[in-house]
């Protein structure tokens, strides 16, 4: 097709066109009318009514996070922030099978307790920030609709609600399912997908539970459960299963098993969470062998990886810290880092603190004393941190405790200093097992967690992270910048349907970043009080995000939001576009 005779409202003109099809990069422009590009190629001759000089700068689709929570800030905020701040256009909600819909008057608590332990968003946000005007999922999907934001979001149903919307509280007693609760789930999944679902998630983690430590309604839902669910989407042809599993407490084969179990029977593509232990042998050998078996038979299953460790940011101010369960420390849990403050450079109560053995609490507050593999966590951010300079390890080259040396790290910046705990994805102490995973046919990048543990995680970066670390920065082998735009673009679309987007070619969607890849810097995080309710949160800015693009409207200019509020609600799976433009 000739770029002759054209007429668009923008042209980017003259940059690294990095197209997301994983094709070599070429110099081009790309010209957008409306909400789809109508020219990306060498050279646009057509008239446009604005222009963004790219020269010096890639120019890549908008990235695709398939795993958010945003279920609540999709509502109290027109911004998905940090996502939006680093190149995000599109995000999927609903993820591990918990939201807020389908859900009765009755039934906010218990969905407000659950979202708090789950996924760490204070109670009082919640209840604040959401007005609850709905109670179906399609309402729900409705009211999400009316709301202007910066980027665009997709749903899957979540079965924590579903649960309990259909068995009350038998639900929540994690009770077996009777035939009859099995057709109402079934028969609410097709309404869902019909109104508009992308489709249906859960979890059987058992580090998923609510504030007070009770496992979430679907931890244990038998298989029996998840293909009755699921024939909803056998039968509309329809949807993508996603699935967080037990493996670190069960097994991937076992765990697997369920998850192949439930793809075989609904015919539909899967995802699932993976991560990579810190130690041992390769644990995910076993998992991509059956991953592979599977893929064999016909099945479709995508394990989902974050592109770096897995794992916690400590401080004062945030969810955990190596003393949040200490019985010493719990009387300031809830003040303001100010008000803690003279009570922590106190001598008597650091020593005291020092001296007590933390009590039982949330499964992810207890996993805040692996010395070995918690780094104090500074600016700029580093995410493979050399082995000796874990808290262990300076804690034995300085002749202290490790509880020393934590707490005197949490000191720094007057009392803002933050540990990051590598949970996972750090095999050895490396990103390196990384690389290979990422690149399988299969796997996908995802995880980034935005709008959720609010106080605990801020994963949602990590698209620049990609394009830093893996493509520009590494030490070793690295990503071709075709590859990582890849792997944040069209690839994750694909998994779950969203075809119509990812690759910057005529007829897609206009979601589109302009970079400056030179100069892409990763801020550390800081923590904000703009939450309902002044809640916290740790965000993380990124600065060489010169243009970010949705639906042909620029949302974001030189790091900066512009008042565009292009975003909608994607309802139902996308196709590939045939269009000629003339």
């Amino acid at each position: 097709m000739t770029a002759q005779g054209l007429a668009a409202d923008l042209l980017i003109r003259g940059g690294l066109i990095v197209d997301g099809s994983g094709a070599a990069p070429f110099v081009g422009d790309v010209a957008v009318r409306g909400d789809r590009i109508i020219y990306a190629g060498n050279s646009f001759a057509g008239e446009a009514r604005e222009a963004i000089d790219a020269k010096g700068r890639i120019v890549t689709p908008g990235f695709v996070d398939i795993h958010t929570h945003y279920d609540g800030q999709a509502v109290w905020s027109e911004t998905l922030s940090p996502s939006s701040s680093h190149g995000v256009t599109t995000a999927v909600l609903g993820n591990c099978g918990v939201g807020f819909a389908p859900c009765r008057k009755d039934d906010h608590q218990a969905l407000i307790r659950l979202m708090e332990g789950v996924e760490d968003i204070p109670g009082v946000v919640m209840a604040e920030g959401l007005p609850w005007d709905w109670e179906t999922f399609p309402q729900y999907l409705d009211a999400l609709a009316a709301r202007p934001r910066d980027i665009d979001v997709a749903c899957l149903l979540p079965h924590s609600p579903l649960r309990v919307w259909v068995m009350g509280e038998r639900a929540l007693a994690r009770e077996v399912a009777t035939e009859d609760d099995l057709a109402q789930m079934k028969a609410i999944a097709r309404e869902a997908l019909d109104a508009g679902a992308i489709g249906f998630a859960t979890s059987r983690l058992n580090i998923h539970r609510t504030k007070t430590g009770e496992l979430i309604p679907t931890y244990g839902a038998d298989t029996r459960e998840l293909v009755a669910i699921t024939q909803a989407m056998a039968e509309a042809q329809t949807g993508v299963f996603q699935a967080v599993l037990d493996a670190p407490f069960e097994s991937w084969e076992a765990e697997l098993g369920r998850l192949v179990a439930v793809a075989e029977a609904s015919g539909r593509p899967a995802t699932f969470t993976f991560a990579l232990a810190n130690t041992g042998s390769p644990n995910w050998d076993e998992a991509m062998a059956v991953v592979d078996e599977a893929y064999a038979r016909g099945l479709d299953l995508a394990p989902q990886i974050l592109p770096r460790p897995v794992g916690l940011v400590s401080g004062w101010a945030l969810s955990t810290h190596p003393f949040c369960l200490c019985p010493s420390y719990q009387p300031l849990a809830d003040l303001p880092l100010e008000e803690q403050l003279p009570k922590l450079r106190d001598p008597a109560f650091r020593a005291q603190v020092l001296s007590e053995i933390p009590q039982p609490g949330h499964p992810l507050a207890m996993l805040t004393r692996i010395w070995d593999w918690m780094f104090p966590f500074g600016d700029p951010p580093q995410y493979e941190p050399a082995a000796d300079q874990s808290i262990g390890a300076l804690a034995k080259a300085q002749g202290r405790t490790p509880e020393e040396v934590a707490y005197d790290v949490l000191m720094e910046r007057d009392g803002t200093g933050m540990i990051l705990n590598t949970l996972g994805n750090f095999h050895d102490g490396k990103l390196d097992a990384l690389l290979g995973l990422m690149r399988r046919e299969d796997t996908v990048i995802g995880l980034g967690d935005g709008g959720a543990h609010y106080a605990a995680i801020c994963d949602a970066s990590y698209p620049t992270f990609m394009l830093t670390y893996w493509v520009r920065d590494r030490t070793g082998e690295r990503m071709t910048l075709a590859e990582a735009v890849h792997m944040l673009s069209a690839k994750p679309a694909r998994v779950v349907g969203l075809a119509d987007r990812g690759i910057l070619r005529e007829g897609y969607k206009a979601d589109i970043n302009v970079i400056d890849l030179d100069g892409l810097t990763l801020h550390a995080p800081v923590i904000r009080h703009d939450l309902p309710g002044g809640g916290r949160r740790l965000d993380q800015s990124a600065t060489g995000y010169a243009a970010t693009i949705v639906s042909g409207q620029i949302i974001r200019r030189d790091d900066q939001a512009t008042p565009a509020r292009p975003g909608q609600v994607v309802r139902g799976m996308q196709v590939a576009p045939a269009v000629e433009f003339a």
